[in-house]
């Protein structure tokens, strides 16, 4: 197959799992009625909530996320991709985030723990201490051959903000890159559409970012605008700031003419670095 549609879905996930299983299911369903056999799930799609809970349901949250994603997957003949929950680590005190990717048959096809921890204080008085509850994955990011559809790479979020990971996944074969993420309202206004930009352009490949949206609690907050970017950077679909998804056609020979036309990837000197 040389095109399909892929679908970024847009979530405003709570610290409730049951209920952002619900409304992943809803927009899983309404993606596919649209023709998408590739779907994609945010950062954090089934629990944003107080760290010390998250770190309490954990054990029983993986299990849950697994069973849900093989569960769609199945019931509604999709490739979906977990975007990122939290796995125990059996301390009590850390977990992995973790995105899985699973075929229309339920298979794993792969496994990716985020190796970038956001600690940052932003101007904005808030400030995020990822490394305070979660380890880093120790394994890079994989690159898998998704029968029929084409080679995805796989990331999270923050991982974003660092070019030589999608290197890496384009240098293994990577087609289309997978992002992910829950991005802060006040970052992502400046930062969000640049960087998955940046890395479609870069790298001449499509990207795939699914993202959550609006107030989860207290003061956090996400920017939304989960999208579908295609290699020559044109932003091909674009969810806004409400819960939905970004749909659009991936073309694996539209890939290829633009890899032609700008061969940048065939004209690095990394001898010299």
């Amino acid at each position: 197959m040389t095109d399909f549609l892929a679908a970024a879905i847009q979530l405003t996930s709570t610290s409730e799992p049951e209920a952002n299983f619900a409304v992943a299911e809803e927009q899983i369903e309404l993606a596919v009625r649209r023709g998408a056999e590739l779907v994609g799930l945010p950062e954090n799609f089934a629990f944003i909530g107080d760290d010390q809970r998250r770190l309490e349901i954990s054990d029983n949250l993986a299990e849950k996320c697994n069973n849900f994603l093989v569960t769609m997957a199945r019931r509604y003949q999709v490739v979906l991709l977990g975007g990122g929950f939290p796995v125990p680590l059996g301390d009590g005190k850390r977990t992995l985030n973790r995105a899985e990717l699973v075929g229309k048959d339920g298979q794993l096809l792969a496994r990716y723990d985020k190796i970038h921890l956001f600690d940052v204080d932003l101007p904005d008085g808030n400030t995020y201490r990822e490394s305070a509850t979660i380890t880093p994955g120790s394994l890079l990011p994989p690159v898998v051959d998704v029968p029929g559809l084409c080679r995805v790479g796989i990331s999270i979020c923050y991982d974003v903000r660092f070019p030589e990971l999608y290197r890496h996944l384009v240098d293994e074969g990577a087609e289309l890159l997978m992002i992910p993420a829950a991005f802060t309202a006040f970052t992502g206004k400046d930062h969000w559409q640049v960087l998955l930009q940046a890395r479609a352009i870069e790298n001449t490949a499509y990207v795939l970012a699914p993202a959550q949206t609006g107030l989860h609690y207290g003061r956090r907050q996400s920017h939304g605008h989960a999208m579908v970017i295609d290699p020559w950077g044109t932003v091909l679909a674009d969810a806004g700031v409400q819960p939905g998804a970004a749909i659009a056609p991936l073309d694996t020979l539209h890939l290829k003419h633009i890899r032609e036309q700008m061969p940048s990837l065939k004209h690095r000197q990394p001898d010299l670095f």
